[in-house]
């Protein structure tokens, strides 16, 4: 760690965790990140095992990752996080992904709300330990752009399906993480030989479970610029999304 309010996290683009390009894929990137965004509030007295003692945890509500390269095939690489602002109901948290040679390759924002876990409503984070959350705020400069607003106009759903076992994580609802997956496969492989994804944006709105069916609205809305809206079982909104190729 370069100082107490800073994590640094090493890792390696393990050969399973990647493409057939031999890059790391976006949602193992997106794992690690969450990863770090746990290990970090754990080391400073706010991670999750610490919050469900009091029946709290952490959702993550946004998420924008811009990348300039993605790790390669057996590539050490790391990731630093940091907590940009603390809010009463949100924190942002920011973090930056290293080569090998310690140069950043990419960054990422994300937004976090601390929720009841049996109301599940927003807490006030400037109560969790005296608001102590508030002594690990940092300056430390994110140079991508916050997540935007996103619209979807289309009507008709491009891919319809059926959550299953593996989409669930442990809280019992579809993990994060599996909506990332879900949205890359909406583009045939064809698109990942000649392009990359340069940014890649998540706004969750809601919690979709076991069995729902989730129907996927794809728009381009300018050059390899896509926004994406998830909805389930036909009406409710559960994720928005922005893909940016190049």
């Amino acid at each position: 760690m370069s100082d107490n309010k800073v994590g640094t996290y090493k890792f390696v683009a393990e050969p399973f965790h990647c493409d057939f390009t031999g890059k790391l894929t976006m949602s193992v990137l997106g794992n690690h990140l969450l990863n770090c965004a746990g290990f970090h509030a754990a080391d400073r007295g706010f991670g999750i095992a610490t919050l469900n003692e009091n029946h709290y945890t952490w959702v993550l509500s946004r998420l924008a990752i811009e990348l300039e390269e993605m790790p390669c095939e057996y590539e050490s690489f790391s990731i630093q996080t940091w907590v940009e602002n603390v809010y009463r109901l949100f924190t942002d948290r920011n973090f930056a992904i290293l080569d090998h040679e310690g140069n950043a390759v990419g960054y990422a924002r994300s937004v976090w709300a601390m929720i009841s876990m049996e109301t599940r409503k927003p807490a006030d984070l400037l109560t969790l330990h005296g608001g102590s959350i508030t002594d690990y705020v940092c300056d430390k400069d994110c140079p991508i752009s916050k997540p935007g607003r996103i619209k979807v106009t289309e009507k008709t759903p491009l891919v319809e399906y059926r959550t299953k076992y593996s989409d669930i994580d442990i809280n019992g609802h579809v993990n994060s993480i599996k909506y990332i997956e879900h949205i890359l496969d909406l583009f045939p492989i064809e698109v990942f030989k000649e392009k990359r994804v340069k940014r890649f944006e998540m706004a969750y709105v809601a919690e979709s479970y076991y069995g729902d069916t989730l129907s996927f609205y794809r728009e381009e809305v300018g050059e390899g610029e896509y926004d994406i809206e998830v909805r389930k079982n036909g009406t409710e909104v559960v994720v928005r999304s922005k893909v940016i190729l190049i």
